[in-house]
C-alpha cells in the first residue's frame, strides 16, 4: 500500500509539471502588448485554440492542429480533430512498447509529433464530438489518477509475478482507457455518413502521412543522414533528419512562404519565454547575471538578442537547460516596428494570454531552443531536400 501510495504522488508530480510551468510563467510577466507592435507578414488559416488543460498531450494538440492546417491547406473543411483519440491510441502503443523493454523506459503523457502520425496512419482519426476522452466528470482534461493507474499496472505486469504474462493485460489495460476516457465508437455518424476511424482518416481527413517528415538540429550526429531523437518522450524510437542549425530555419521560412505550417517541438523552461506577455525571445544575458532592472524590462518591447550558434545550442541540449518541454504549431511570421521577424505560434493552453492563445518567438529563441520541427516535405527547399530524401 505505501508504494502505491508513493507512486500515486510521484505521478500527480509528473502530471502538475507542465500546470506548475504554465503558471510560473504567468506569475514572472509583466505588460508588454503595448511594447510590441506586430504586422502580419505571412498568417496562415489555422484551426481555433485549444486546451490540453491538466494533461501532457501537447505532442497530440500541436500535432492535430497542424494536421487540421493541412486540410484547410488543401482546400479541405474544417474538422475538430480529436486530440485525446490520438493520445488514447499512443498509450496502447506506448504500453507495449514498456512491456517488451520490461519497464526500462518511462512512462507518461508525453510523446513526440511523429506519434501523431504514426497513430494516424495505424488508427486513423475521429472528430472531437465523436471522441471527448471525458469520462471521468470533469469537462476538461486531467489525467493524474488515470496515469497513476496504468503505470502501476504495467509495473505490476513487467515483474512477471506468474512467470509467464498472460494474454489478459492488455485488454486489461484498455479497459482502464475505457472507463477514464470512454470506449471508442467502432462507427459513428459525420455529417450525415458514416465512418470508422480509418475511414475519416482516409475520406475526410485525407492526408498521407508519408509526406511529412521530421527534422532537428544536433551535433551528436551527421548532418543530413537519419538519426535517433535523444529525448525521453520517444517513446516510439524514431529516428529525424539531422540539419545544421541555419537550415533548419530556412526549411520553415520556406513552409510559411509556400503556405505550409509547422509542428514545433522546443523548449519553454526558461525565463525569457513568456506566455503571459506572448513573447519568447533569448536576452544578451543569461538571466541569472542580469541586475533585477534587467529582469524587469526583459519584455518592455523589441531588444537586442543574444548570437544563437550551432555550439551554444548543443552545449544547451547537453546540459539540460534545453529540454523536450512542450510541442506548438507555427502558423505565420511578424514584424516587430523595428522590422525584426517573429514567428506566430499557435498555443494550446487556452486564450489565457495577451494574444488569446498565440505569442511571438524570435528566431533567436527558436535556433537555440528547438528540440524537432514537422513540415510536409515539399515545404523543404529543394537544395536541402536533395541532400536528405536521396
Amino acid at each position: 500500500m505505501k508504494k502505491i501510495i508513493i507512486l500515486f504522488i510521484l505521478i500527480w508530480s509528473n502530471i502538475q509539471a507542465q500546470d506548475n510551468l504554465v503558471n510560473s510563467l504567468k506569475a514572472n510577466a509583466s505588460d508588454s502588448a503595448k511594447k510590441f507592435r506586430f504586422t502580419a507578414v505571412i498568417d496562415l488559416e489555422d484551426s481555433p485554440v485549444k486546451n490540453q488543460a491538466s494533461s501532457g498531450t501537447c505532442w497530440s494538440y500541436s500535432g492535430n492542429s497542424f494536421l487540421e492546417s493541412e486540410m484547410l491547406r488543401l482546400g479541405k473543411p474544417l474538422v475538430d480533430i480529436a486530440e485525446i483519440y490520438t493520445a488514447r491510441c499512443a498509450y496502447i502503443e506506448k504500453a507495449i512498447n514498456y512491456v517488451r523493454m520490461h519497464g526500462a523506459t518511462g512512462w507518461g503523457d508525453g510523446a513526440e509529433l511523429h506519434d501523431v502520425l504514426s497513430i494516424y496512419k495505424k488508427y486513423g482519426a475521429v472528430p472531437y464530438d465523436a471522441y471527448k476522452g471525458l469520462n471521468y466528470g470533469t469537462n476538461k482534461n486531467k489525467f493524474a489518477e488515470m496515469q497513476a493507474i496504468l503505470e502501476g499496472m504495467l509495473q505490476a505486469i513487467v515483474k512477471n509475478p506468474n512467470g509467464k504474462l498472460t494474454k489478459n493485460w492488455l485488454p486489461a489495460f484498455t479497459a482502464v482507457l475505457d472507463t477514464y476516457l470512454g470506449k471508442v465508437p467502432e462507427k459513428f455518424n459525420w455529417n450525415g455518413k458514416e465512418y470508422t476511424p480509418l475511414s475519416f482518416a482516409k475520406e475526410v481527413v485525407g492526408i498521407n502521412a508519408d509526406d511529412y517528415i521530421e527534422l532537428g538540429s544536433y551535433n551528436y550526429a551527421p548532418f543530413y543522414q537519419q538519426t535517433m531523437l535523444m529525448v525521453p518522450d520517444n517513446w516510439s524510437l524514431q529516428t529525424l533528419y539531422n540539419v545544421p542549425m541555419k537550415e533548419l530555419t530556412s526549411i520553415v521560412d520556406n513552409a510559411l512562404s509556400t503556405g505550409y505550417s509547422v509542428a514545433w517541438a522546443t523548449d519553454v523552461s526558461e525565463k525569457y519565454f513568456s506566455w503571459k506577455n506572448g513573447v519568447a525571445v533569448v536576452p544578451v544575458k543569461e538571466y541569472d547575471e542580469m541586475s533585477d532592472e534587467e529582469k524587469a524590462k526583459m519584455f518592455d518591447g523589441p531588444q537586442e538578442e543574444r548570437v544563437i550558434t550551432q555550439e551554444l545550442r548543443e552545449e544547451a541540449f547537453n546540459n539540460y537547460t534545453t529540454t523536450d518541454d512542450h510541442g506548438m504549431h507555427i502558423v505565420g511570421i511578424f514584424n516587430d516596428q523595428n522590422g525584426k521577424p517573429y514567428y506566430l505560434v499557435k498555443n494550446s493552453w487556452g486564450e489565457s494570454n495577451d494574444y488569446k492563445g498565440y505569442l511571438f518567438v524570435s528566431k533567436a529563441f527558436f535556433d537555440f531552443k528547438t528540440i524537432a520541427i514537422l513540415v510536409h516535405k515539399n515545404a523543404i527547399p529543394q537544395s536541402i531536400k536533395s541532400k536528405l530524401l536521396k
